[in-house]
């Protein structure tokens, strides 16, 4: 980033809101974090995210901070120009359709730029993570559902309608045996997101209580072996599918993120192997990293494109 120009960075996520200051040199301060309303509505989701931006934007005064732009990284298919949520699933309800920027740029009175959250996770570890210094790139991010995005010639491609990286859409399963988010069926998601993990466990001990991903990730972890299998079979699809992916974009690095990234080895391996076993360089050769900036990522992004709109071809 350049100068001495702060900015406001707000992630509205499936499940979780997050607002920080990110300074000119990448660092983060007065964080904060929310809930989600993601049940309640766009109206009620907007307001969450303009509290807790203003609630760090007061303390950044405080402190002597002032804030040149808001940048936010957000759930959905996004009108990276308009900061319009062209799409999103049953994730967040009533969230399609939702002019983002102009909303947040009421409330702050300042310039506001939006992309969809996986896009700002990749400018994120592109500009200050595990990025740094590749030219092509995918990138990846397993949590509450799952999304990607392409770094291209140091760029991020957005595709023709913005709808570049919307891996969890891939058929993985044209019997359709899952329904995805989106309302239809057999799609990566729905075999591999953290809720599918945690669903495919209750399905294997056929338990009609319904539980999250932490608790199968703690069986896991205490040997339960239904649980180990659940998370290795979503690591293996996973994989299977990214092995395509790779064939297609043949990027230098795939760099994978997200809360189910944090499940450990009994996840990665199976995803890995599952990558490595295909007899073409793309997915055998690739150089696999994990994302380094954790849940600041999206933040970092959001930020570095607000500075940087003015520069996007």
């Amino acid at each position: 980033m350049d100068g001495d120009r702060a900015v406001l960075a707000i992630d509205i996520g499936g499940t979780k809101l997050a607002a920080a200051i990110v300074h000119a040199d990448g660092r983060i301060s007065h964080a904060r974090a929310a809930a989600t309303p993601a049940r309640v509505g766009a109206t009620a989701i907007l307001a969450a995210a303009g509290a807790l931006g203003r609630e760090v934007r007061e303390t950044g005064r405080s402190d002597g901070l002032e804030i040149a732009a808001v940048g936010v990284g957000a759930a959905g298919l996004i009108d990276r120009p308009r900061g319009v949520v062209l799409y999103a699933t049953d994730n967040l309800v009533g969230w399609t359709g939702t002019a983002v920027a102009d909303a947040l740029q009421t409330i702050f009175q300042l310039p506001v730029t939006v992309d969809n959250d996986v896009n700002a996770l990749a400018l994120g570890e592109q500009h200050f993570g595990a990025g740094r210094g590749l030219d092509h790139t995918l990138y990846v991010a397993v949590g509450t559902g799952i999304g990607g995005a392409m770094i291209l010639n140091s760029q991020l491609w957005h595709g023709a309608t913005f709808s570049a990286g919307e891996i969890g859409h891939l058929v993985v399963d044209y019997q359709g045996a899952r329904r995805c988010s989106c309302g239809q069926r057999g799609h990566l998601e729905a075999y591999t997101a953290g809720p599918a993990l945690a669903a495919r466990y209750c399905e294997l001990v056929a338990s009609i209580e319904q539980l999250d991903l932490r608790e199968v990730a703690a069986r896991a972890q205490s040997g339960d072996r239904l649980a180990q299998q659940a998370i290795a079979e979503g690591g293996r699809v996973l994989g299977l599918a990214l092995a395509g992916l790779l064939c297609t974009i043949d990027p230098q690095a795939l760099i994978i993120g997200g809360g189910v990234s944090e499940l450990g080895p009994e996840w990665w391996e199976p995803l890995t192997a599952a990558l490595r076993a295909s007899v073409l360089p793309g997915p055998r050769d690739v150089v696999i990293k994990h994302a380094e900036l954790g849940i600041t990522a999206v933040l970092s992004g959001a930020a570095w494109l607000a500075l940087h709109a003015a520069e996007e071809p």
